[in-house]
């Protein structure tokens, strides 16, 4: 099994990463946005610190059964405790059970609160030799700087549509369904592979193109609106749905305890779901930036949108109205429901400049 096999894009990190695993450094920060592939990097590098190249010590790894690697996850559906960090601090200190050293990935490292993060800052400072921190997170800001400043800063871009269709071309996609899932993705290979197998993301991506030539100045029109675009996401997550659903049966047949699972699972549909509505305002925003560009004779990027519906809006509003659905991804960040933000954003779209 080669290094990072299965990883979509990323191609310099993957190279850096890979010269440092004869001498790593003690922590690591993998940042960017959700569903780049950070996590999938970062247990892929997990396994490559433990297991030397070894297809079953690997194996093992990237499916959660080897002693020496810790997943450190949030307690319940959203934080990541202090408990939960004294219990990772009292584990760092004890020694390797098979492999030489051991390695803390902590996937959603952004949910750590500041008790959490301060109580783990001092282990991150005065590490042991045998103990490897991997941290995941989409910025730097949602930990508190003097955790930040104590890892090695990976930082995670977005992967281009061609390579994301490419991928998924030889994991025996076709072809016109890769470029489709692709450009949905919004650069997020995570995402794209959720959607490959979904004959609705063509659906999805038309209700979003749609949008510019569907909003008016009526507040019922705008949440009428944002109700149908939350609810275009939904039939794409059912690949997401149907992979949870076996996860959990195995584990009620192997008569492990499942509440974490589950809890794992909510937050999994959360961020999937999460990056499907900011997906779908990318798309949008194309819209606004295709009709500014066109009308100045610069390519676009939907190339199957007619150039006179694109020049039914200035050069100058489009970039406004491109800022404004820009912005509403940043509302989005802060835990806003969906749909207030959509139809907020739809009526000021449809309210006349």
């Amino acid at each position: 099994m080669k290094l990072f096999e299965g990883v979509i894009g990323h191609a310099p990190i993957l190279d850096m990463l890979a010269a440092d695993v004869a001498r790593p450094s003690h922590a690591y920060l993998f940042i960017g946005p959700s569903s780049v592939g950070k996590a999938t990097v970062a247990r892929r590098f997990a396994a490559e610190l433990l297991c030397d190249g070894d297809p079953g010590c690997i194996r093992r790894v990237l499916g959660d059964g080897h002693p020496d690697l810790i997943l450190v996850e949030p307690d319940g559906r959203t934080v990541l405790t202090v408990d939960r960090a004294r219990e990772t601090i009292a584990r760092s200190v004890l020694t390797p059970v098979e492999a030489d050293r051991k390695v803390f990935v902590f996937e959603e490292a952004g949910a750590m609160n500041d008790e959490a993060a301060n109580a783990l800052l001092k282990t991150l400072e005065e590490p042991t030799p045998t103990t490897v921190f991997i941290l995941v997170a989409e910025s730097e800001d949602e930990l508190p700087a003097t955790v930040a400043s104590r890892a090695r800063t990976v930082v995670f871009g977005r992967v281009a549509d061609d390579d994301i269709a490419a991928a998924l071309q030889t994991r025996g996609v076709d072809p016109d369904q890769a470029e489709r899932a692709a450009a949905a993705s919004g650069g997020r290979p995570g995402i794209a592979l959720m959607l490959a197998t979904r004959p609705q993301v063509a659906a999805f991506r038309t209700a979003w193109l749609s949008v510019p030539r569907r909003v008016t100045s009526r507040p019922g029109d705008a949440f009428r609106l944002a109700d149908e675009l939350v609810s275009a996401a939904d039939p794409l997550l059912e690949g997401l749905a149907e992979r949870q659903a076996d996860e959990l049966t195995r584990a009620e047949a192997e008569g492990r305890e499942t509440r974490s699972i589950r809890e794992r699972h909510e937050r999994e549909r959360k961020r999937a779901a999460g990056a499907l509505h900011r997906g779908g305002l990318e798309i949008l925003a194309s819209w606004y930036r295709d009709a500014a560009a066109a009308q100045f004779g610069a390519p676009v990027r939907n190339r199957d949108i007619g150039g006179a519906e694109l020049a039914g809006v200035s050069p100058r509003d489009a970039v406004v109205m491109a800022r404004r659905v820009l912005d509403t991804i940043d509302t989005l960040g802060v835990n806003q429901r969906p749909e207030l933000a959509f139809s907020a954003l739809f009526a000021d779209l449809g309210t006349p400049a």
